[in-house]
């Protein structure tokens, strides 16, 4: 996982967020994928540093989640 500040060697970028996302201010994050990598930022700090993932980290990641290893 890389961090990276907004606009900082990053091609324009199509962003995401969930429809199940609303605009009361929750804990939201967007995300957007290349050809390698998946970026995340959060939705209310869009000018913010983003966390940009491999697309093997994302998979796992999205795998554990999937798996409920997290935790409540």
């Amino acid at each position: 996982m890389n961090h990276k500040q907004a606009g900082s060697d990053t091609p324009e970028l199509s962003w995401f967020k969930s429809s199940y996302s609303d605009n009361e201010g929750g804990m939201c994050v967007e995300v957007a994928a290349t050809a390698d990598t998946v970026h995340v930022r959060d939705s209310k700090n869009r000018h913010g540093e983003q966390l940009a993932f491999s697309i093997r980290q994302w998979d796992a990641f999205i795998g554990r989640l999937t798996a409920e290893e997290f935790g409540a």
